[in-house]
């Protein structure tokens, strides 16, 4: 049953996304406003595919003043690990067709800009449902303090989303319009 209603959520949310992607005008300065009070803190972004909200503009802000990464797939069922990226570096493609560094160090980040298909305002998030942020997010939460940030377009936002005891919550969520903090988080 659940995973009939996570299919259908994502079905309805890919529908919004794309039609708030093919209107958006420069979405990434609320991200850029959030992430200038805190400089230098490692970050991880992504390469943005098909219709996802692209944090490329901030991530190259954030380059200037601290390390940024990027996630890679390192197998099925596996945590993502997180190679350095810098503007301009060589990148080469990924599992899934997503863009990584084709070298670079590996680096913990402790801020995860964290792509969706949707979300809620409870911290809920619907990915593409391979599980690789709900790992990673679980691996590095218990290795210290890490902020989950989800970027998406506001139309991406649901009442509610069908959530399991394996997914991970997101600590805010960044829209072209605001910044919307999570009660609780």
């Amino acid at each position: 049953m659940a995973a009939v209603t996570k299919a259908q959520a994502r079905a309805d949310a890919f529908a919004r996304r794309a039609e708030a992607h093919a209107m958006a005008k420069a979405p990434a300065g609320k991200l850029s406003e959030f992430l200038a009070g805190h400089r230098g803190v490692p970050l991880a972004g992504y390469a943005a595919m098909r219709t996802e909200i692209d944090p490329l503009p901030v991530m190259e802000e954030a380059a200037a003043h601290g390390p940024v990464a990027m996630p890679v797939v390192m197998g099925k069922d596996q945590p993502l690990q997180f190679r350095a990226w810098t503007p301009g570096c060589a990148m080469v493609a990924g599992d899934f067709g997503a863009l990584v560094p084709a070298a670079g160090d590996w680096i913990t980040p402790q801020i995860v800009i964290v792509p969706l298909v949707a979300f809620d305002r409870r911290g809920g998030r619907l990915g593409y449902g391979g599980g690789f942020y709900d790992r990673t997010l679980e691996r590095l939460r218990a290795d210290g303090p890490v902020l989950a940030v989800g970027f998406a377009y506001a139309a991406q936002e649901a009442e509610e989303l069908p959530i399991e005891p394996t997914d991970q919550p997101l600590d805010l969520v960044v829209t072209e319009h605001a910044i919307l903090e999570i009660p609780g988080r």
